[in-house]
């Protein structure tokens, strides 16, 4: 092999190792899979987890990445051995993250890996991701709060939408790409069937897109909040509060939705949310572009931020005074498949 083969090698390696690192921290395991070879392993004995061939890269990369709060991976670069169309070598890592579920960690690890020169270049035959140091005292730091770093009313790119819905559907919801609200009415018209108890959330989204009107107006479903209305809310109220909270069908939104795969219902009343959490057999959201957001603490700012000073507004108009953040719902996950449905649209209504 002359030095000139053997230096545009390595360069193309640390290339190789470069590109992981940065697919790893934009989350686009699509991309990350690809700079292996279709049988390549990526093996984590410390976490633990073991994946072989590409599909099992991206998915269970996925799966792995939707609990991350926040991820920082630095790479260092190591040692390259080359024989051939092989190579071995190393590369270390620093890495700090916090989890969806609080867990936070500072590690410094090493990547063993095989390289295989291949038709598209040099890929990783196996990667073996070594901690030799772990640190899970809560870390002091977090992401940067930019109010305007997050535009709340912009409508979220196809990508999003997609990494969202793949996301949700990896922890157990329905998913749903559509349109436009006219869409989502139609389909809700499927989803339910006809006499039905139904119950609305309060929610801007169903009021413009018509669905709310469909629900509690048509005559096809038996509204549960037609009925309350009906019914002597000082005398009656547990039976109003338990007809609530166990319709057939519960139908709402929610006021973020997150690309790791979480949604996030804010109320000042509560009404929806013991529904929403599992007490309906069946849940429906639909959810506009512009309520997707990165991760949750981006959502729960969206909710403070974006969505209370506009339901604020409006609910001054409607009952003379404001609304208030009195009770929120995080869904990380649906643990029964086939209950929660989220109709994730490609334009954006309501807050």
């Amino acid at each position: 092999m002359s030095d000139f083969q053997a230096i545009a090698d390595r360069v193309e390696i640390e290339a190789l190792r470069a590109e992981f690192t940065d697919a790893a921290m934009m989350r686009d395991r699509a991309r990350l899979a690809s700079l292996f070879t279709h049988d390549g392993a990526l093996r984590m004995p410390n976490i633990p987890a073991e994946m072989v061939g590409r599909e099992q890269i991206r998915s269970v990369g996925e799966r792995l990445q939707s609990q991350w709060d926040f991820f920082v991976q630095n790479t260092h670069p190591g040692a390259i051995q080359l024989d051939g169309d092989t190579a071995t070598g190393r590369a270390y890592m620093q890495e700090l993250a916090r989890t969806l579920d609080g867990r936070e960690v500072l590690n410094y690890a090493v990547y063993h890996d095989r390289y295989q020169r291949t038709g598209e270049g040099w890929k990783f035959s196996e990667r073996v991701y070594e901690v030799r140091y772990l640190d899970t005292t809560p870390l002091a730091g977090g992401a940067p709060v930019d109010p305007q770093a997050t535009p709340f009313a912009d409508q979220a790119s196809e990508q999003r939408l997609e990494r969202t819905a793949a996301a949700l559907t990896a922890h157990g919801f329905t998913v749903e790409i559509l349109d436009d609200a006219a869409a989502a009415r139609t389909r809700v018209k499927d989803l339910i069937p006809e006499g039905a108890s139904v119950f609305t959330g309060a929610s801007e989204t169903l009021r413009l897109s018509g669905i709310d009107e469909d629900i509690n107006t048509s005559g096809r479903y038996e509204s549960v909040k037609a009925r309350s209305t009906t019914m002597d809310r000082a005398t009656q109220s547990a039976e109003i509060w338990r007809m609530i909270a166990c319709p057939d069908v519960i139908v709402g939104s929610v006021a973020a939705v997150t690309e790791t795969g979480s949604l996030v219902a804010a109320s000042a009343s509560g009404s929806q949310l013991a529904g929403y959490s599992g007490a309906a057999p069946r849940a429906i959201w639909i959810v506009g572009a512009q309520k997707v957001v990165p991760d949750l603490s981006t959502a729960l700012r969206r909710v403070e931020d974006h969505c209370l000073p506009l339901e604020n507004e409006r609910a001054m108009k409607a009952y003379g005074r404001p609304s208030a953040l009195n009770r929120l719902l995080i869904l990380n996950a649906e643990p029964h498949p086939g209950r929660g449905t989220v109709l994730l649209l490609r334009e954006a209504i309501g807050f």
